[in-house]
């Protein structure tokens, strides 16, 4: 039997009966990741495996280094093949971490391969898949159509032009949507003035606008934002690493602005208040639009000076920050709500320790004739795995209503990572199973397979605020 089986991680005959009559059969709506939006319009081609596989995913890097892989083989000057061959040899070295799993069900899903990858097996699985990508059907909209992806959203600087976008909607004549997200976290790096400064130079090329003074910083934000909703946006991200809410004056935040423009780094309160007072000049704008906005808070990043000087930014050396997320992030929802200002949110957090405060904070803010208006979202980076992906789905039923979750995402740079939807799905549906066989809820296919759809697309398709013929 092969290691990817019809019931794999499916403990149970109604699990499995779930899985393959009902979740299985959803499409995608994929609402948050870090693919190129060109790879999608050009329906890029892959040269080999590595370019679709090992080029930017940083959870196999990070497996090799702990592997003692050196970085040559990583993201050096090693040719494709023998960075392929190197994660080869590391892949048996990953039982029981979620990178097993992953590279199994890609291989088997996108190629029908089921040999188990090692370094006996590398070339053979390497010519295999380099003869497929060569073939017909296998760009990069392919393989979203391969997975039945009906909708994603890609994550986009302000700066950015979406141009990318912009030809995709108007040339592909697919059923596949792709929405930019307005990322606008640079804004707030009043501390590093000359990246500060840099990127307030692009907004202003991008935008054909002044930054010069913040009154007008300000609106030619306003203005990218019109532009991105123009442009078929309807949601924001942050990553922060915690809320930002400290009380800030227009003046306070204009002298700190003004300070960074001339050279001189804010502290870190004065970049507190800064982004507090900016955040919630943006969140105002999210309401006025109907947009979603989602906070991926407390991820330390970049913790490695020497990886980043050699190989740059977000290589695969972030972590789990241990920061307070509590009154924070309750002072800023709370602003919003009072003023009747919160858009609809999602809330995700990186340590697990927070799975309580951020559950219990999102039921705080429910609004009337909007279900799940504030969501603790999917679990993410770290936790995306199958024991955080069961820890988040039995908080969330402990202590919310799981019937309202708009369901899972890739947060990923692959396009083989679409797997993990299904990968979730698994997941989702044994735990629901070993209740019902454990008599713990009602062996009812009508009430049960309705939440199971819900969960896998239908929430997400009703809840995002996408135009009618946009999702």
């Amino acid at each position: 039997m092969p290691f990817i089986s019809d019931d794999f991680l499916l403990h149970n005959k109604t699990a499995s009966r779930l899985y393959h009559e009902i979740a299985a059969q959803e499409p995608i709506i994929d609402y948050h990741n870090h693919l190129n939006p060109a790879d999608v319009a050009d329906n890029r081609r892959f040269a080999n495996l590595h370019a679709l596989w090992l080029e930017g995913d940083h959870y196999k890097w990070r497996g090799m280094r702990a592997a003692g892989v050196s970085e040559t083989y990583i993201t050096g000057e090693a040719s494709p093949y023998e960075k392929f061959q190197a994660w080869a040899e590391v892949v048996p070295q990953t039982l029981r971490n979620p990178l097993y799993h992953w590279t199994h069900l890609e291989l088997k899903r996108i190629f029908g391969i089921d040999t188990l990858l090692n370094a006996d097996t590398a070339q053979e699985i390497w010519d295999e898949a380099g003869r497929q990508l060569a073939g017909p059907n296998f760009g990069a909209t392919d393989l979203l159509r391969k997975f039945h992806v009906g909708t994603l959203c890609t994550t986009d600087d302000p700066t950015d032009s979406l141009e990318h976008h912009t030809r995709f909607r108007q040339t592909s004549g697919l059923a596949l949507r792709m929405h930019p997200t307005f990322r606008p976290d640079k804004a707030f790096g009043v501390d590093q003035p000359d990246s500060f400064r840099k990127w307030c130079g692009l907004l202003e090329s991008a935008s054909g606008l002044s930054t010069a003074t913040f009154t007008e910083f300000l609106a030619t934000l306003d203005a990218r934002l019109d532009y991105f909703h123009h442009e078929g946006c309807r949601l924001s991200d942050h990553g922060l690493e915690r809320a930002h809410a400290l009380p800030c004056t227009e003046h306070e935040a204009s002298t700190i602005f003004e300070r960074a423009r001339s050279g001189l780094a804010a502290t870190p309160i004065e970049r507190e208040k800064y982004a507090s007072y900016v955040l919630h000049h943006l969140c105002k704008r999210y309401c006025e639009k109907g947009w979603v906005q989602q906070f991926h808070l407390g991820a330390i990043r970049n913790n490695n000076p020497r990886l980043r000087r050699e190989v740059g930014a977000d290589c695969g050396c972030d972590s789990i920050g241990d920061f307070s997320h509590a009154v924070p992030l309750s002072r800023l929802l709370g602003q919003l709500d009072d003023a009747d200002q919160l858009a609809k949110t999602i809330l995700y957090n990186l340590n697990p320790a927070d799975n309580y405060v951020l559950a219990t904070m999102a039921g705080n803010f429910q609004g009337a004739l909007t279900p799940g208006r504030v969501q603790w979202g999917a679990a993410w980076w770290f936790l995306d795995q199958k024991e955080g992906i069961e820890w988040h789905l039995n908080n969330l039923s402990s202590l919310g209503l799981l019937s309202t979750f708009v369901g899972f995402l890739t947060d990923s740079r692959s396009f083989g990572s679409f797997c993990r939807h299904e990968y979730f799905r698994r997941v989702l549906c044994n735990l629901i199973g070993q209740d019902i066989e454990k008599g713990e809820i009602p062996a009812d296919d009508c009430l049960v397979g309705d939440l199971i759809r819900r969960l896998c697309h239908g929430n997400a398709h009703a809840w995002f605020p996408f135009e009618k013929g946009m999702a």
